[in-house]
């Protein structure tokens, strides 16, 4: 667990690197690296991802708690 996290954390860098550089094509191979090394580290540890999600983000805006969202000024 300790080693997926470590490359967890080296593609987060990777990204950020991608992202300061605006680099598109970057950009998208680290976003899409990043992901797999999430899950695999969720799926190491047991945590459901998706599960998650729908958990803390069930369809609702997490501002306002509605859906649509009702919020006066958009984030």
């Amino acid at each position: 667990m300790e080693r997926t996290f470590l490359w967890f954390v080296e593609e987060i860098g990777e990204l950020s690197e991608a992202i300061r550089k605006r680099d598109r094509e970057s950009m998208e191979e680290e976003f899409a690296d990043v992901l797999a090394w999430l899950a695999s580290l969720a799926n190491l540890l047991g945590v459901d991802l998706e599960e998650a999600a729908k958990k803390k983000y069930p369809g609702v805006c997490p501002y306002c708690g509605k859906k649509p969202c009702e919020c006066e000024e958009k984030f």
